[in-house]
């Protein structure tokens, strides 16, 4: 077994357990570390392990399960679709792409959507559309277009988004990288409106909240400041809300907190509810009919299973006011966490239910150690960036079971 887990993760793990945990380190690639936990069941906030132990899930597939695990009105939107039709590819016309396309299109308040399927797809399908709005639009001469990017961010894995990322882990040896992005700090509308100096600049592609760096959250102001200095300078503002869209962090948009539009709005994630990869970049006709026939495209976007999914997930997260209680929830989690006053707590902060905590401990591994004392207890969370644990339950989560797991948090972090 990898040397990456401690020995008391491994010893208490059950031989049923052991045996997944070994079929993968044998057979898959080693590109995560997981916590040593073996999942087999979902439903609503909780996950079951192959032994039948309950946890409440903390990480949420990283805001893909919003609506909660197998949520029955959209698993039974996917068996129901699966049974007809599942994919035709773009080749030809559906019966689905069109009444998802109106829904969604209405659902935001945009004039088109170009539908892919993973997250980076979808990045790299808004940067694609930047570029050729900025030479076909903006008149930036060919091979000069320019991107704003923030220091920290995290847009995927893919060789391009790479080319832009600060985190080492992602870049090293995976060279050499694409040219054509600058990189600034986050939260600092200065440094963006020097950097817009530049006629070549096409676009600032930003997160409105940056979850992979540890939910690090912007002074009040920034998104609105940032998207005036985008409308001043004629540049695309551009908002990866894949993980903080869908009614995370207490508004459908984390953008809707301050008001602000973005000219390219890319989601992912809860777009589906957890059920399969469904990604969307939605913009006005004067940016994406930029685009035409043969210059971008997948196999499976706009599949006719992703379309009935992703709409009865939409219909979910308005229905059962998702975005109203995350954002109660959200206060009320953030004021009981502060309340614990635990010396192992640094920092506390977030929006709605998209939160962390920061450890304030000697030992290197204490976040690490401090998720294995959760998940004894009954809550799976996972560090991010050493000392950081992401806290974002789906947003079916309800005031019981919150306080329930606030008393969790409370005891595992005595255990420090």
């Amino acid at each position: 077994m990898s040397d990456i887990m401690s020995n008391r993760a491994l010893s208490v793990l059950t031989d049923r357990s052991r045996q997944f945990l070994e079929l993968e380190e044998k057979y898959g690639a080693h590109n995560y570390h997981p916590l040593p936990v073996v999942l087999s069941k979902g439903s609503g906030v909780f996950l079951w392990d192959v032994d039948g132990k309950r946890y409440y899930d903390f990480l949420s597939g990283y805001s893909a399960v919003n609506q909660g695990h197998c949520h029955p009105r959209i698993v039974a939107a996917l068996v129901g679709q699966a049974k007809v039709l599942t994919l035709t590819s773009r080749a030809f016309y559906n019966d689905c792409l069109g009444e998802y396309e109106k829904m969604i299109t209405a659902y935001f308040g945009y004039d088109k959507l170009l539908p892919m399927n993973t997250g980076v797809e979808a990045v790299e399908t808004a940067i694609k559309l930047c570029r050729r709005w900025g030479y076909a639009v903006k008149g930036i001469p060919e091979g000069r277009a320019k991107i704003v990017v923030c220091a920290g961010n995290f847009h995927g894995r893919t060789s391009t988004v790479i080319s832009f990322s600060t985190d080492e882990d992602s870049r090293r040896q995976f060279g050499p990288y694409m040219e054509g992005f600058v990189v600034i700090p986050y939260d600092d509308v200065d440094a963006l409106a020097i950097a817009l100096e530049d006629k070549d600049v096409a676009g600032f592609l930003v997160e409105p909240i940056q979850g992979e760096a540890g939910v690090v959250v912007p002074r009040d102001g920034y998104l609105s400041r940032a998207k005036a200095c985008c409308e001043a300078a004629g540049v695309l503002f551009i908002a990866d809300e894949i993980q903080t869209g869908l009614c995370r962090t207490g508004k459908l948009l984390a953008c809707d907190h301050e008001r602000v539009r973005p000219d390219m709005l890319i989601l992912g994630k809860a777009l589906s509810g957890g059920m399969l990869p469904v990604s969307a970049v939605l913009a006005d006709d004067p940016v994406m009919l930029t685009i035409g026939p043969g210059e971008h495209g997948s196999t499976y976007g706009g599949n006719p299973l992703a379309c009935k999914v992703a709409m009865e997930a939409l219909q979910v997260l308005q229905d059962e006011g998702l975005a109203a209680k995350a954002e109660v929830l959200g206060e009320e989690f953030r004021r009981a966490l502060r309340a614990l006053g635990s010396p192992h707590v640094g920092e506390i902060r977030g929006k709605g239910l998209l939160n962390a905590i920061v450890i304030a401990h000697p030992h290197p591994e204490a976040a690490w150690e401090l998720c294995l004392a959760l998940k004894d207890r009954g809550v799976l969370a996972k560090p991010t960036h050493g000392d950081k644990i992401r806290l974002a339950p789906p947003l079916v989560i309800t005031r019981d079971q919150l306080r329930e797991c606030v008393e969790i948090v409370g005891d595992a972090l005595c255990a420090l």
